[in-house]
């Protein structure tokens, strides 16, 4: 292990590896597929020109596989036998930051900006990870491969496009989740519906993507004093503020497969709405009640021994008229099945008289741990950390769901709460610099 030696390198680059990290953050690279510009938009094409041209300035082989994705090789003649994938598109901004979502902050030993931990900055790690093992010379024999996604955010169309292209090695392992090693990702359902309501004059504009608690709601009702007190008795950590007459309510956004660390202003909404007596919201309440993050209510609640209890989220909702629509976000245990779950929510949405329009998932993804590839990883991080080193599972979908072999190594640890997908996400100097030691002893072990 060369941890010793690369702490060293990445301490007297460290102004400069933050600058790259600037550089990238400074990108606004959200993703368009309705974009003139082809296939996800202007943001997306200039962050993969900056991954191509980082690339190569580090003596990497690179190719743009149009401008889907990009890639550098380490020895020009020989085939990889590893992958490192991460992407560099990244989710709206969206509102409630502290400081300019597109612009590296760096305070109380923390680096703050869209993208810092989803994936600008694992990428920027990987990167410079590259650069310390050819500046020191650090010796290896076998051809790996880095490649950046420009869609990820998106659908995952990207990297769909790579593999029928370009295919992949047989290891492969992206920082798009977290520490030890993931190698159980649970299954997803992403699924919208819609339904009629009398007509009282309530409108709500509740959620921005479908993949994160929402944060935010803006209503119109009758009664703003009453509901306020009713949402004051819901959920204490709700705040209030008038915008051209509307009530708009503030919570706090997470990502959708992990709405405990949210404060999701539709559920609360839709309970205080009942409070005041607007019941034709009563049936709607009753499969997402405030707090309940398991979808028990809602007939769901599964859990099993690896990946542990299922999710599920209320995350758009919006009135307008009589008109209803909304969304929500599962990721349910390994043993389950995409359609046993989407036909169990569809049947308790169509008991609260709601329509599914749009209903899609991805079946849950798991790779046996006792692999040469997974043990190495495994061992890495306990030399680097000096913790153990064990597999886990989460309900984020990461980079290689749909990637045979492909597990997720970093970029931050289980225990903490980066923001992903909300205001203020950011990474800890420390993590950032664990994740520089441990990608470059990684590729080191798995290509010596």
């Amino acid at each position: 292990m060369y941890k010793d030696q690369l702490n060293a390198y990445f301490e007297e680059h460290i102004d400069e590896i933050l600058s790259d990290l600037a550089e990238i953050i400074s990108i606004e690279s959200v993703a368009d597929e309705d974009s003139d510009i082809r296939p996800f938009g202007e943001g997306s094409k200039k962050a993969l020109e900056w991954g191509m041209n980082k690339l190569s300035q580090i003596g990497m082989t690179t190719e743009n596989i149009d401008n889907y994705a990009v890639h550098g090789d380490f020895f020009k003649d020989k085939e990889p036998v590893l992958a490192v994938l991460s992407h560099l598109d990244v989710v709206p901004a969206g509102e409630g930051w502290s400081s300019d979502p597109f612009r590296l902050d760096i305070r109380n030993d923390t680096l703050y900006g869209r993208g810092t931990i989803d994936d600008k900055g694992p990428s920027v790690a990987v990167l410079w990870a590259v650069k310390a093992i050819k500046e020191l010379n650090i010796p290896i024999r076998k051809n790996f491969r880095v490649i950046f996604g420009g869609g990820e955010e998106i659908g995952c169309n990207d990297i769909d496009y790579y593999e029928k292209k370009v295919g992949f090695p047989e290891m492969i392992f992206t920082p798009d989740g977290s520490f030890p090693v993931l190698n159980c990702e649970k299954g997803m359902v992403h699924l919208k519906f819609e339904g009629t309501l009398p007509d009282n004059g309530i409108n709500i504009k509740c959620g921005t993507v479908i993949n994160a608690v929402p944060g935010k709601a803006v209503v119109s009702v009758n009664n703003n004093d009453e509901l306020i007190y009713a949402l004051n008795n819901t959920e204490p950590k709700l705040s209030f503020s008038d915008e051209d007459g509307k009530l708009v309510i503030r919570g706090l956004s997470s990502h959708g497969s992990r709405p405990e660390r949210g404060v999701n202003t539709a559920t609360a909404l839709l309970d205080a709405l009942v409070k005041c007596g607007y019941n034709e919201f009563e049936a709607l309440s009753k499969v997402f009640p405030h707090g309940e993050y398991n979808g028990r209510s809602a007939g769901l609640g599964f859990s099993d021994k690896i990946s542990g209890e299922m999710t599920m989220a209320l995350t758009l909702l919006n009135v307008e008229g009589s008109k209803l629509s909304g969304g929500l976000d599962i990721r349910f245990p390994i043993d389950r099945k995409y359609t046993e779950i989407s036909d169990i929510i569809s049947n308790a949405l169509n008991n609260a008289g709601m329509t599914v329009t749009e209903c899609e998932g991805m079946e849950s993804h798991y790779v046996d741990e006792n692999s040469y590839f997974i043990q190495t990883l495994l061992r890495v991080y306990e030399d680097v950390t000096g913790q153990k080193g064990e597999c886990i599972s989460e309900g984020g979908i990461t980079y290689v769901h749909n990637t045979k072999g492909g597990v997720a190594f970093g970029a931050e640890f289980p225990d903490e709460n980066n923001n992903m997908h909300g205001p203020d996400e950011h990474i800890s100097m420390s993590t950032f610099k664990y994740n520089l030691n441990l990608y470059a002893n990684a590729i080191i072990e798995l290509t010596k």
